[in-house]
């Protein structure tokens, strides 16, 4: 049977850390209504002891979700951890995410410490938030550079202090998917009470592999992935929520599933883009304005005889308006013909031949030709052919 995997959404959290994404209370809870409904499975609501603001935000969203785990974060620090508690308290489902830095990197320079003083704050982490839910997902910061060993007796330790959850994030995204699919792998065959516990993957983008690594890791035995809409996060972002949900769906060999509605991540891409002021690129798998669109004349002949060419998703599997012709100085006959037929004008091959010559001409002109080009062209060409 296929196995579940647990969308963790961070776009109010790691999402709303882009410059200029900042959300205010309204903005964060109509988010956050939106992606209960979109399926996530946990709905990472904020860092409660940030800011006033930012707790209020966390604890109107536990008041008011119902089927989503609503999820608060905090630093391995007693008082982080009560203001998240605090925060959280009204929820049905409530997850208390803490952690701290486990590679040498964060324990030496930001921490001034040693692997045996980090070991035992992340225990102490642990059954602090213990104290206040069941649910309690322990991050290994920077768990990408981490040695091994040393981070298979971290998640030992933690998992026997009572966590639930384990994030093993690339927070640098300086991993390549296969090393991190062996680190999750690793962790599998080396912990002995892994069993008692969810892995999570919680990659960056910083190298362009964050759905990479995280495909790796499920594939490795990871059964969680946290990431955003549109790959929205800290410096280059996070993986993307849309791209791993419809890698898990056309990968049906795999054995994987997710509850997430694919047919509302259009919609909620384009919701969350207007309301963190961050557009979209073009160009962006599964939710860019050419996800679905053609201009070179050999995909657009192959597309127009059969859309599974050049279309392994179907546009209206995701919510995205109909698959695109686009016509550029790249696009062919076949194109020209197709375009113009959607207009209402029926040529014939040798019409198309005389009116693909004046196409070329405007198209080198011109990034695109569009209808009312066409039109004109229509026109053109029909008021020559009554002349002549």
């Amino acid at each position: 049977m296929a196995q579940k995997i647990f969308i963790f959404d961070t776009t109010l959290r790691d999402g709303e850390q882009v410059p200029g994404c900042k959300l205010n209370k309204k903005e964060k809870i109509e988010l956050a209504l939106e992606l209960e409904a979109l399926g996530v499975d946990i709905l990472e609501a904020g860092f409660p002891i940030s800011s006033p603001g930012d707790f209020d935000a966390v604890h109107e969203i536990a008041t008011l979700l119902k089927k989503t785990v609503v999820c608060g974060l905090s630093r391995a620090v007693q008082k982080d951890i009560e203001v998240a508690a605090a925060a959280l308290k009204p929820a049905a489902r409530k997850r208390i995410h803490t952690g701290i830095g486990t590679s040498d990197f964060h324990i030496k320079a930001k921490f001034n410490s040693t692997r045996e003083e980090i070991l035992v704050r992340a225990v102490q982490a642990v059954k602090w938030a213990r104290n206040f839910t069941d649910d309690v997902e322990f991050y290994a910061e920077d768990a990408g550079r981490t040695d091994n060993d040393y981070l298979a007796r971290v998640v030992e330790a933690v998992i026997k202090a009572g966590a639930t959850t384990v994030n093993i994030p690339d927070t640098t995204g300086y991993c390549l998917p296969y090393q991190y699919g062996d680190k999750i792998a690793y962790l599998i065959n080396n912990v002995p009470n892994i069993d008692k516990a969810v892995l999570s993957c919680h990659c960056h983008n910083d190298l362009g592999l964050a759905t990479a690594n995280s495909i790796a890791g499920v594939i490795a035995g990871a059964r969680q992935i946290e990431c955003t809409i549109n790959g929205l996060g800290e410096r280059a972002g996070n993986t993307s929520l849309e791209e791993v949900v419809m890698i898990i769906k056309q990968h049906g060999h795999l054995g994987f599933y997710t509850d997430i509605n694919a047919k509302e991540l259009n919609p909620m891409s384009r919701k969350v883009s207007d309301t963190m002021r961050m557009p979209v690129q073009p160009n962006k798998a599964i939710v860019g304005a050419n996800a679905f669109s053609h201009s070179s004349g050999i995909h657009q002949d192959g597309f127009l005889k059969d859309t599974t060419t050049y279309e392994i998703i179907a546009p209206e599997e995701v919510g995205a308006d109909s698959s695109k012709i686009v016509l550029t100085a790249r696009s062919g006959r076949s194109a020209l013909a197709y375009r113009f037929k959607n207009l209402g004008h029926e040529f014939n091959r040798n019409d198309i031949d005389a009116l693909y010559e004046e196409f070329l001409k405007l198209a080198d002109t011109q990034k695109e030709v569009h209808d009312e080009d066409l039109e004109r062209m229509a026109k053109a060409y029909a008021v020559k052919a009554l002349v002549s």
